[in-house]
């Protein structure tokens, strides 16, 4: 029997998912300066929507539940996730690192046979996003995010290039981490449970989301060609290149740390650990970096530790909904869903039903990948993105409406590649 708190749960759901698609509204009241700016202000800001509305569940269990209750369910609550993109984003956002990634792309770029700002956005655009099956998605998103907007997004107007770039973008990164079983957040939530390794992952997931990332990619760079070939978007960030360059030694540390956050992305104290000694080091030879992003890493995690307390009180309607479908419509279903859930919790509550075949379990993740870029909820690593680029928007936000039109297409390709014939049937 569903309870009350399941009801107010998926009532304060609904209205976290409509609140997402309404920070457009709330930045033009905050642009305002009237009287309650602030509030505006908050209320605009997509990374703490969902942590706004937890609080709001949490109040209410509170109330009907006891201060007891309340803290009980928290405590059933898996936070590693949240956390880890946190701290993933602090390491990977810090000067050190991204200089060497610049590095390798433009090393990879000059390898390809056309025009260098072609070549480099194509890089960023693909193989970064493919590089998240090794490094993991919100490393990935944080890393090429962060290129796009030294490189292309510092130039106010050219919406139109943006919004189009960051469609692709959480496309591809969501269906980039799938060529491995650790990387992706939904493949890393059944992978135990279906038996799947990443020998099956590359086989029967990994060509097709490459080959989706590539196709989406060469598109986008052929539309945009004009505006990278004539100088009006690609715009160095200067402030870096008049500083004094990265040392050697201190690019390996940070990719040691970097390293050991990823080896230790299932176990909180431990990368909280190296967080703690991570920020000791920047701060120990502060003269190659650049501010941590703190405040940003924080607010997203605040966001999807507001989706899990929110999320984990959707079962009662989520699971039966999944487990009632035919393989093919559960692909659509997902792809839907996803949207609209995180990804990763869709495919944890189609693990938990029972008598499922192969080609179930494939559509189930393949529709949580595929529709993985179509909102900042839909997969754990969009929040970054979003956090660290919408500040080069108009009124310094992303639309979802806008958003969700510009990952329609590239979604539609990763549904074709994932719907290509398989052993499965």
């Amino acid at each position: 029997m569903v309870s009350h708190t399941e009801v107010v749960a998926s009532i304060l759901f609904a209205i976290a998912i409509i609140h997402t698609f309404s920070v457009p509204v709330f930045a033009r009241l905050a642009n305002k300066s009237g009287p309650h700016a602030g509030l505006w202000h908050l209320l605009s800001e997509v990374e703490a929507v969902f942590g706004v509305w937890a609080c709001a569940l949490f109040v209410w269990m509170g109330l009907t539940l006891g201060v007891q209750g309340a803290v009980e369910y928290l405590d059933t609550r898996n936070f590693t996730e949240p956390a880890f993109v946190f701290v993933i984003m602090v390491v990977a956002a810090s000067r050190p690192i991204i200089e060497l990634v610049r590095l390798l792309v433009d090393a990879v770029s000059r390898l390809l046979p056309v025009a260098g700002e072609l070549s480099r956005f194509f890089v960023i655009m693909t193989l970064v996003p493919l590089a998240g099956s090794l490094i993991t998605e919100p490393a990935a998103m944080t890393l090429a995010a962060l290129l796009l907007r030294q490189a292309y997004f510092r130039r106010p107007g050219q919406d139109g290039f943006k919004y189009l770039t960051v469609g692709v973008l959480f496309v591809n990164v969501s269906i980039g981490g799938v060529l491995t079983a650790y990387a992706a957040p939904p493949v890393l939530m059944v992978a135990h449970t279906f038996g799947w390794d990443t020998a099956f992952m590359a086989t029967h997931f990994g060509w097709r989301a490459a080959l989706a990332v590539l196709i989406n990619g060469l598109v986008l760079t052929l539309i945009c060609r004009p505006f990278l070939l004539n100088g009006s978007i690609g715009v160095q960030d200067d402030e870096d290149e008049r500083r004094p360059p990265v040392s050697p030694v201190v690019m390996a540390v940070h990719v040691l740390f970097l390293l050991g956050v990823v080896l230790a992305s299932h176990h909180m104290q431990i990368f909280m650990a190296l967080l703690v000694l991570f920020i000791g080091y920047a701060h120990a030879y502060k003269r190659h970096q650049s501010p941590l992003l703190l405040r940003e890493g924080l607010m997203v995690g605040f966001f999807l530790a507001g989706l899990v307390v929110l999320g984990g009180l959707q079962q009662w309607w989520l699971q039966d909904l999944l487990g009632g479908l035919s393989p093919y419509v559960l692909y659509l279903g997902a792809t839907a869903l996803t949207a609209v859930t995180d990804n990763a919790a869709l495919t944890y509550l189609g693990s938990l039903v029972e008598g499922t075949g192969d080609l179930w379990r494939y559509m189930l993740v393949a529709g949580a990948v595929t529709g993985g870029g179509l909102t900042v909820i839909a997969n754990a690593p969009n929040p970054a993105g979003f956090s660290i680029l919408k500040g080069c928007f108009g009124d310094g936000s992303i639309s979802p409406l806008k958003l969700l039109g510009a990952a329609a297409v590239p979604t539609l390709v990763a549904a074709a590649m994932f719907m290509l014939p398989n052993s499965f049937g």
